[in-house]
């Protein structure tokens, strides 16, 4: 990380749709924080995504990336945008900063912050409280496979699962590295091994033996199929899970419809150390945008995790605890039953910081 004495550096990336939004709440949200007596806030914003490609045909240019590697920490609204079919440029900037950057740890936290948002019946505050790590820069993302006789009859094409022993090392070693240093004891780490058996038996020899070191912490492993069963069934048991690249994503979805939606999952990619990429999960809803009615939330608590990740713990406190308060009093967006503006919503959580 590079900072400029108290100051902490941040590059925004509003990117395409309503992220251009709900980034906006969120920045305004990070200057109201540290607003509150801490040290500075030093924001840049970068023009990437569908706009500056159709206009340039540059998705992030390597002066661009040699930049943004220079701050603290990167604020990414969503990318997508139905003028750019294949949305080449979401890909390149996104998969490209978590590869080019080697942010190896995807953090996604699954906190219920009012029962009744949460669609499993019976559910409490108390019963959906876990974090997901997925590998972030391996598996079947890291691009390699091909077409063969592409366009014919006897077209093949191939998709391979890549698993390093580094790779998978240090996602696992974070895992429970993360769990001791925040008071969970159990870690759980979700595969396929009975079917995907080369490189998910490489993730259960690494799990085991990383494991043994964490004596006060509890290991255990479900198949990626039976863990998606027990979360619905009742997610109360799991503190901790572990998983490669596919089923991290696909498991953190779930994850987030069991908090409530999509509109208030928040997510971190991480290089311990180094700078990370702090981004809300959802789509960019190009047909939402410029309505006032996307959810900030999400791109908030991104926000809160960039001040933990960067050290300002109290400014993230202050933070989450204005979002709680808005959830519980009903001071959302309509997806979350309430009837404020994507504007109104921000300046409500604002509001609170401030009288806190």
């Amino acid at each position: 990380m590079t900072q400029q004495g108290s100051v902490t550096r941040i590059a925004v990336i509003p990117g395409d749709g309503i992220g251009v939004e709900v980034t906006r709440e969120a920045v305004e949200t990070l200057r109201t924080a540290a607003g509150r007596g801490g040290p500075g806030l030093a924001f840049e914003e970068f023009p990437y995504g569908a706009d500056h490609f159709l206009r340039t045909g540059e998705t992030l240019p390597q002066e661009g990336f040699d930049r943004l590697r220079t701050f603290d920490a990167i604020l990414l609204g969503a990318l997508g945008d139905p003028r750019v079919p294949d949305n080449r440029h979401a890909a390149d900037i996104l998969l490209g900063l978590r590869f080019r950057l080697d942010l190896y740890v995807n953090h996604r936290p699954v906190r219920l912050l009012d029962e009744r948002l949460c669609p499993l019946k019976g559910r409490t505050t108390k019963d959906v409280d876990f974090v997901i790590f997925r590998e972030n820069t391996e598996g079947l993302y890291a691009g390699v496979g091909g077409f063969f006789k592409k366009g014919t009859p006897d077209e093949m094409a191939t998709q391979e699962d890549i698993n390093t022993r580094k790779g998978v090392e240090r996602i696992i070693r974070h895992a429970f590295a993360w769990a001791r240093a925040n008071g969970r004891r159990r870690v759980l780490m979700s595969d396929k091994s009975n079917a995907l058996t080369y490189g998910h038996d490489l993730w259960q020899r690494v799990f085991k033996e990383v494991a043994a070191e964490y004596t006060d912490i509890e290991p255990s492993h479900m198949y990626v199929d039976a863990l998606a069963m027990q979360l619905v069934k009742d997610p109360s048991p799991f503190q901790v899970i572990v998983a490669c690249n596919m089923f991290g994503d696909i498991l953190s979805d779930l994850g987030a419809q069991i908090q409530g939606g999509l509109g208030l999952a928040a997510s971190a990619n991480l290089h311990p150390g180094r700078i990370g990429l702090f981004e809300p999960v959802h789509g960019s809803a190009p047909k939402y945008a410029g309505q006032g009615v996307a959810n900030p939330i999400g791109a908030i608590l991104s926000a809160a995790m960039l001040m933990e990740t960067v050290g300002r713990a109290e400014e993230a406190r202050r933070i989450e605890a204005a979002v709680a308060a808005v959830v519980r009093d009903g001071k959302t967006t309509r997806d979350l039953g309430g009837n404020l503006s994507t504007s109104e919503v921000g300046a409500e959580i604002r509001r609170r910081i401030q009288a806190e």
